[in-house]
């Protein structure tokens, strides 16, 4: 039989960042926003003191992961996530619409009906003629947000090979 020991981690809050308990949601915000995550109270305890979240778990595993989201919310509360796009495109030019939490996408590969991508959480997207900003406090709604474009443009049923057009990921 074995017996489990519970492991403990404490997690600084940058500068500027505050954290707080609402029930089992951790809510930490900063000049760049607010990015909230829930946790499961049965394994894993949680407690915020001053400008430090204190995490118990019985597992290391629960706990590196976990330790790892709070300082990724932390890191975007205070300074953001941003990932840039570009657009390729070798016959028809695309062109972008903000239509409330979605991304509209027009002329795809000379398609006339426009495709849609919708925006998670509080990610906000900027369009930059044909260039996309993608922005916000949550890692995983940014990420979230870039995978819902790469797969609404993803191409089916013509070969990857020539037909390029799409948007992609650069760092400027």
């Amino acid at each position: 039989m074995s017996i489990s020991v519970p492991v403990s981690a404490s997690i600084k809050m940058p500068e500027g960042v505050t954290a707080q308990l609402d029930g089992t949601n951790i809510v930490v915000s900063g000049k760049a926003g607010k990015s909230r995550r829930s946790f499961d109270p049965r394994k894993l305890k949680v407690e915020v003191k001053g400008g430090e979240i204190l995490l118990e778990s019985t597992t290391t595993g629960m706990l590196n992961t976990f330790s790892s989201h709070v300082k990724n919310m932390a890191l975007g509360a205070s300074e953001g996530y941003t990932v840039n796009m570009k657009t390729l495109h070798s016959h028809f030019p695309m062109s972008f619409e903000l239509k409330g939490k979605a991304l509209l996408i027009k002329n795809f590969l000379g398609e006339k009906k426009p495709r849609h991508s919708p925006i998670a959480g509080d990610t906000k997207v900027e369009v930059k003629g044909t260039d996309l900003k993608i922005s916000g406090p949550s890692k995983d709604d940014v990420g979230q947000t870039v995978a819902n474009i790469k797969t609404t443009l993803r191409i089916r049923k013509r070969d990857s090979r020539v037909f390029q057009d799409g948007l992609y990921e650069v760092e400027e």
